[in-house]
């Protein structure tokens, strides 16, 4: 039964997890990922780091492409980060003069879910810097985060990105779930999120919360069973139980 209510979000349409399955399978789940960028922020952090070193046109283009899934996630990331290629200092002076903003409405959400003793993890495409800085705002410890990591040559000049996290691949969030399933013996996750690559991720996640709070990636809102464009509605679900 388990493996049933776990493989919906990729099957054909008529196949999909229900409205009402999705909704009980958030009700009822031991760990929720959040994408980070436009869905717990209402920023993507790549983009603001490239408008901050100077270079944010070329950048958000290839953004959206990545995240409607018309390139692979890693080449679309290499070729960004050749673009940018960000200092240690610039990354440190973007986080303190223009720190992320929270999506109204996540704090409270964390919060619930924290009080309710489900685990709440930050699965994020972008940089480990700047998701750090958002989890600790939101009382989510950083064990629980997963992102991409930055390089920097002793002269703090960009020297590349850590190819070996699993966030940098396609597919990667989906393999963080898989870990997370596997260490902690979750049986029932649930992704939200707002990009293809959250979409993805399910299976292995039980099931697939779009999020069009910030951003609305059609080919994102036709394939979730429940797609939200706010917190509250998320809220409202989880105090019904």
């Amino acid at each position: 039964m388990l493996k049933l209510l776990s493989v919906p979000c990729q099957r054909s349409f008529h196949e999909m997890t229900t409205l009402s399955q999705t909704k009980e399978l958030f009700r009822r789940a031991e760990a929720v990922c959040f994408d980070v960028d436009s869905t717990v922020i209402r920023e993507e952090g790549i983009d603001e780091l490239a408008k901050f070193c100077g270079v944010g046109d070329a950048v958000t283009e290839m953004t959206r492409k990545a995240m409607g899934g018309s390139m692979t996630f890693k080449k679309a990331l290499t070729e960004r980060l050749s673009i940018i290629r960000c200092s240690r200092e610039q990354v440190n002076k973007l986080i303190t003069d223009h720190p992320p903003q929270l999506t109204p409405g996540v704090r409270e959400l964390v919060d619930s879910l924290h009080q309710r003793n489900i685990k709440v993890f930050l699965i994020s495409g972008g940089f480990r810097c700047i998701v750090e800085h958002v989890a600790t705002q939101l009382n989510i410890p950083l064990h629980h985060v997963y992102a991409n990591r930055l390089k920097f040559y002793f002269n703090g000049e960009y020297a590349g990105f850590d190819e070996s996290q699993p966030t940098a691949e396609s597919g990667g969030k989906g393999k963080v779930i898989s870990m997370l399933k596997e260490q902690y013996g979750f049986k029932t996750v649930v992704m939200i999120g707002d990009g293809a690559t959250d979409l993805e991720a399910c299976p292995p996640a039980s099931a697939f919360i779009g999020f069009g709070g910030n951003v609305v990636r059609p080919q994102v809102k036709e394939r979730s069973s429940w797609y939200v464009t706010s917190f509250g509605e998320l809220l409202k679900e989880l105090e019904k139980i």
